[in-house]
């Protein structure tokens, strides 16, 4: 297995470098290029853009720029932003940890309460419990979220929620309400771009883990731990879901990136300050060297969590041998 991932690991590296290159042509070869933020100002001149072609190293080949700019990122440098001037690491770093509370806490749930449902389906299939399981995944994965962020908004923080006499209205955007920080009003304003996005998730995972989990009880080791006296709940639980696990495995890895790259529509809606709101602003602005940092961080985390999902399979399954 170490050599395996060494293997691997190795041999994502041209990878990255590859998927930089592309990124990097193709951002620079867009309408205005690097220097689009400043095109925007009407009291520029033909004489100031020359000088900050120049200055930038704009006026070099393509291949010499690319090279001077991965020289930069290996020393950890990822430029300046043009938007507002402020280091491109600095500008992710402040808004990462908004990300990972909304998408872990997303993920998480997800994770729990889809699993949950896929077994429940899959211990009895084609009931009325299958059915209405069935149902709610089909209808959460046809959901446009824009949509479903906006009836959510209008539901439960403009009409609000009247219960035990009590009525109550989730803050509709923003972190906090105040600079202060308070655990409870975090909470507050966390719980409904979290089940916006969780809804999608449980609807997808739900279905993976139904399937293949009514695979994995026809097998022959899960009647012999039924025969052997165990309980059903064992049976499920610890010989049957390890196995019944193994695609649920891939498609959570291809959703781990969005730990970090956050959800573009859903922080928009509910104005959330994570990575998702940043890249739309610097896709708007066409902040060049933003871009370039936000999609190379996603590029990397992407091969990162395949390559986990790889070690996974053999912890899963210990027929799976790579070595």
């Amino acid at each position: 297995m170490f050599n395996y991932v060494i293997r691997r690991s190795i041999q994502a590296i041209p990878l990255l470098f590859l998927i930089s290159a592309i990124l990097f042509f193709i951002l620079s070869k867009a309408p205005g290029g690097p220097l689009t933020p400043y095109l925007q100002n009407p009291h520029i001149t033909a004489a100031d853009i020359a000088r900050l072609k120049h200055n930038l190293g704009l006026d070099r080949p393509l291949y010499v720029q690319y090279l001077s700019w991965l020289g930069n990122v290996l020393r950890g440098d990822l430029g300046y932003s043009m938007s507002n001037s402020e280091p491109v690491v600095q500008a992710i770093l402040e808004r990462l940890p908004a990300t990972l509370l909304l998408m872990g806490t997303s993920i998480g749930f997800s994770l729990l309460i889809g699993v949950a449902f896929g077994i429940f389906a899959a211990v009895k299939p084609y009931s009325i419990q299958d059915y209405l399981i069935t149902t709610f995944a089909f209808f959460g994965q046809s959901m446009p979220v824009f949509w479903l962020a906006l009836m959510v908004q209008l539901a439960f923080a403009v009409y609000g929620v009247t219960a035990f006499g009590y009525h109550f209205a989730l803050p509709s955007a923003g972190i906090s309400s105040s600079d202060t920080f308070d655990l409870g009003d975090r909470v507050q304003h966390l719980l409904l771009p979290m089940l916006v996005l969780s809804f999608l998730n449980i609807a997808t995972w739900s279905r993976f883990t139904r399937s293949s989990m009514l695979e994995v009880i026809k097998t022959d080791y899960m009647r012999t731990a039924t025969a052997k006296g165990l309980s059903p709940l064992t049976v499920i639980l610890r010989h049957g879901l390890k196995n019944a696990l193994i695609p649920v495995v891939t498609i959570v890895a291809l959703s781990a990136p969005a730990l970090v790259a956050g959800a573009v529509v859903t922080e928009t809606i509910f104005a959330w300050p994570g990575m998702g709101r940043l890249f739309i602003n610097a896709l708007g602005q066409f902040d060049f060297a933003l871009l370039m940092g936000y999609l190379v961080l996603i590029s990397f985390l992407v091969v990162l969590f395949n390559l986990l999902a790889d070690v996974a399979y053999a912890w899963l399954d210990p027929r799976v041998k790579y070595d």
